[in-house]
């Protein structure tokens, strides 16, 4: 059996943080921080958004939220090749639709 690896380009991904108020809530998810990552795709994305946004020496001084939790959205904008959020669960980053913010 033969294993492809692929080399994967480095990309730079336009992310955008999503928070409600108060942690635990279902409504009122409010943009709390947009910047650029890069990254080896989403999931790699994902990890070094999860490690910045919960080790304080980490956090860009700029960043006034709380840690990412269980719950927090996270948009990974592509431009033309389309917009996709990714909701944080106990186990893992999950994709889902997009969401309403107010």
């Amino acid at each position: 059996m033969y294993t492809l690896l692929v080399n994967k380009r480095i990309q730079t991904y336009d992310i955008t943080i999503f928070q409600t108020p108060n942690f635990g809530e279902k409504k009122g998810y409010q943009n709390v921080y947009r910047n650029y990552f890069k990254g080896n795709g989403h999931q790699d994305v994902l990890k070094k958004i999860f490690k910045t946004f919960n080790v304080a020496d980490r956090m860009p001084v700029d960043y006034n939220a709380r840690y990412i939790c269980t719950g927090d959205i996270v948009l990974i904008d592509e431009g033309k090749k389309g917009q996709f959020y990714y909701k944080l669960f106990p186990e893992d980053w999950k994709r889902i639709n997009r969401i309403n913010v107010r």
